[in-house]
């Protein structure tokens, strides 16, 4: 089930002042005057010695979106603190709103391309170019993964090879300040386990997950009567692909921070799904997640009509920042996806930038990073939301 965030009670405050109030009030009159004065004398000399508060921390860019990065104590920038800056920095000294997108680099038969800087590419935000303050190469920045496998019908004959090279995966992936978090979907929908940092539990829920196919169930589960996603009693639903995404992006990817990815293992067919693939396109960017897809197909599944979920997967992966792997049943095939992905997101650049448009209207910003020279070819997702600031 997605966490819930407990907040402190403020009763004992207010349980505190009352207490206070009557020992105050239990005072004689003498002891009270006399108290004032010597709160009276006693000031001058506490207001000469009183330690002054530290400066507030600079908050780092800590989201792929829309990042607010305000310090509150004023600043004067000295001539050495605009030579002591440079493109590895990874905190911003200023009061503005840092977009950050996370991208690959690849040449023209796919090898990825490191050792490149920000004087190699033009940055544009909806046809305007944009100044990129910072960047670096991010292949130990911490991440944030999800694994999606489809447990309909249709994966009957896979869902043992999957288990397995995902698990795998898993272990060779994921590092200690990694977390990760697993959910299956079929008829219904399950999170087998939240966010954890243990591989051991991970492989576990992967191995926890049971073919669902069956009726449907509104009454448990992520997705209920109350939930995001409307949960009618009538209607075939056997494949909630795209309600999944939905969930996974919407109740646990959106409320984390810094890189964020998901994993698909699917035929990419949905059947019944409440909501449409724009709506998870939509929570995906949103929740500045990349989408990557394993095509899995038992073929012989299919008859003679075959699969067509790798239509809609290609737009899923374009407008997030992946891409499709087309693997079928052959479980090299889908260890070598796995090992691509694994390399690709060790091997991502960062760019920031303050976007020249400063509204904050929910609107979706076209990002457009182009090469100034060079046949390459850039994986990045298509443009972000500029939702509104939250304020605490």
């Amino acid at each position: 089930m997605p966490k819930l965030h407990c907040k402190p009670c403020p009763a004992a405050g207010f349980f505190a002042l009352a207490k206070f109030a009557l020992m105050t009030l239990a005072l004689g009159t003498l002891a009270l005057m006399t108290l004032a004065l010597m709160t009276t004398l006693s000031l001058p000399a506490a207001a000469q010695n009183a330690p002054i508060p530290p400066p507030p921390a600079t908050p780092g860019v800590s989201s792929t979106g829309p990042t607010s990065n305000t310090n509150s104590a004023p600043h004067t920038r000295s001539n050495a603190d605009d030579q002591s800056q440079d493109q590895s920095v990874e905190t911003l000294k200023v009061n503005v709103e840092v977009v950050q997108l996370f991208f690959n680099v690849k040449d023209k038969h796919g090898a990825l391309i490191p050792n490149l800087n920000k004087d190699n590419f033009d940055l544009f935000e909806d046809g305007q170019l944009q100044t990129i303050k910072y960047f670096k190469a991010e292949s130990d920045l911490p991440l944030t993964l999800g694994i999606l496998l489809d447990t309909s019908g249709s994966q009957l004959r896979v869902l043992d090879m999957e288990k397995e090279v995902g698990g795998s995966f898993l272990e060779s992936t994921l590092r200690p300040k990694d977390e990760a978090f697993v959910i299956s979907f079929g008829t219904d929908i399950e999170l087998l386990q939240d966010f954890t940092s243990s591989v051991s539990r991970l492989r576990h829920a992967l191995n926890d997950a049971k073919m669902n196919s069956g009726g449907v169930s509104c009454s448990g589960g992520p997705i209920g009567p109350q939930g995001p996603i409307p949960c009618p009693s009538t209607g075939p639903r056997g494949t909630a692909l795209y309600d999944a995404v939905y969930l996974a992006s919407h109740d646990e990817l959106a409320h984390e921070v810094g890189r964020k990815a998901m994993i698909l293992l699917t035929d990419g067919e949905d059947e019944g799904s409440r909501l449409k693939i724009k709506d998870a396109i939509e929570a995906a960017q949103k929740a500045d997640a990349i989408c990557y897809v394993l095509l899995i197909a038992d073929r012989g599944f299919y008859g003679f009509g075959g699969f067509h979920g790798d239509f809609e997967m290609k737009k899923l992966t374009q407008e997030t920042g992946g891409r499709v792997i087309e693997v079928g049943n052959k479980i090299e095939k889908l260890r070598q996806a796995f090992d691509q992905i694994s390399q690709e997101l060790r091997s991502q650049y960062n760019a920031g930038y303050v976007p020249t448009n400063t509204m904050r209207d929910g609107s979706f910003r076209k990002v457009e990073i182009k090469p100034k020279q060079g046949d390459y070819k850039i994986q990045a997702r298509s443009g972000y939301y500029a939702t509104p600031r939250h304020e605490d």
